[in-house]
């Protein structure tokens, strides 16, 4: 019973999150609910789950919805955002920024028209905006989606790419209106769920918004509230609580509500992919950018480099044998997997490697200043002082050995 609890636990946390407020808007109370709930196809941590897999689900594949409820009407809107889906990766090696890898070009047009098709038979007509750079490693894995995407576009299912950091920057996250104005007209003709006091249908939602950046987290929930409150204007005006050029930040309580749901929404889906909360909340939760979030930024993403190296290939293990995607039975290898390596990779340790070279660097100084008084300590600092260069050099070029690896399950 204690195993069944804990198991149902883990994947309710795992699988949703739920946030809510209530405030005020002149005599009328208005109840606003964000729900997301996250597909457990391609579950893991943001490193070692990358793209889609050849069945077309992709990693961080999450559906939002907010939900608004009103004098017994309730209205509905659901977002998805989700991995691009290529099949494609990005092996973490000590460096910052590891190259991203396409796998199997050939079959891009095939897991994308499968991801597709499937998001077209659950939601109906799909809009894929991607915010990906357009240079660099992003933009060449953009382009790639691009392509793919050309086979798959039609009346029901559109795509643009709308460089998030090249026309916002770091700071001008209003900007954002220029993508709000090419992506209105489907979000109007496809609407929202309404239904009365009755519970009746009043208004059906007919397609959603797909929302990626690299890693469907912090450039993804800064776009999907600003759609959100869109939205919910929208269906303030429709019940009669807005005027026609009324708007929520006109309503400095709920706006401040609104903006803390969708910046909590964040750091929940960013805690369970990455560990760490979203960047860029600051501006989902106060409206604008801040020294305080900047510097946040700037722990976060160290935070989110330390573990991905050295933290989450352990931690993704945990995930594929509490989801069933490695399963243990008697007829299988009982070798431990993490002795199955061989050679360099079963030795290599990088505290161990880190702790050898700060030793040389010590040593190469210590001799160093000895030097005044015999010239042979030169010889040794320049001795140790290469040993540890060395070192440095060779745990740089084969940084994938020293990191922290999944060993149990490998997908595709």
């Amino acid at each position: 019973m204690l195993v069944d609890s804990f198991y149902f636990k883990f994947f309710l946390n795992c699988s949703s999150s739920f946030n809510n407020f209530q405030a005020a808007i002149g005599k009328d109370v208005i109840d606003v609910t964000l729900v997301a709930r996250r597909c457990t196809r391609r579950n893991g941590t943001r490193m070692w789950r990358r793209g889609a897999d050849s069945d077309g689900y992709v990693a961080n594949f999450v559906e939002s919805e907010q939900i608004m409820q009103f004098n017994g009407f309730t209205a509905s809107f659901v977002q998805v955002r989700g991995s691009i889906p290529l099949l494609w990766e990005q092996i973490v090696d000590l460096t910052y920024k590891p190259k991203f890898q396409i796998v199997k070009l050939e079959e891009a047009p095939r897991v994308v028209e499968r991801h597709f098709l499937d998001l077209r038979k659950k939601y109906g007509a799909v809009f894929a905006v991607d915010l990906v750079n357009k240079h660099g490693g992003e933009g060449r894995l953009s382009e790639k989606f691009a392509g793919a995407m050309q086979h798959v576009v039609s009346d029901d299912v559109r795509y643009l790419h709308f460089d998030f950091h090249h026309i916002c920057g770091h700071l001008h996250f209003e900007r954002l209106s220029i993508l709000y104005e090419q992506i209105s007209d489907f979000i109007e003709r496809n609407g929202y769920l309404l239904l009365n006091e009755k519970g009746e249908k009043m208004k059906e939602q007919l397609g959603v918004v797909r929302t990626n950046c690299i890693d469907c987290l912090d450039r993804t929930n800064v776009t999907q509230s600003m759609i959100g409150r869109k939205v919910l204007e929208y269906q303030l005006r429709r019940l009669g609580v807005f005027g026609a050029e009324e708007t929520i930040s006109s309503h400095p309580k709920f706006d401040d509500s609104f903006k803390v749901l969708w910046a909590n929404h964040g750091d929940e889906i960013s805690l369970q992919y990455s560990g760490t909360h979203a960047l860029k909340g600051d501006f989902v939760r106060y409206g604008q950018r801040t020294i305080q979030g900047i510097l946040k930024d700037g722990w976060n993403a160290l935070a989110r480099y330390y573990l991905n190296n050295f933290c989450d290939g352990a931690k993704q293990d945990a995930i594929d044998l509490l989801q069933g995607h490695y399963i243990v039975s008697v007829g299988r290898d009982m070798t431990p997997p993490s002795q199955k390596g061989g050679g360099l990779e079963a030795v290599a340790s990088f505290p161990l490697a880190l702790s050898l070279v700060l030793t040389g660097f010590f040593f190469a100084t210590m001799s160093l200043r000895q030097g005044q008084y015999d010239l042979r300590h030169f010889f040794f600092s320049f001795m140790w002082a290469g040993l540890s260069v060395a070192l440095a050099a060779f745990v740089r070029a084969n940084g994938r050995i020293f990191c922290n690896r999944p060993r149990l399950h490998k997908p595709r």
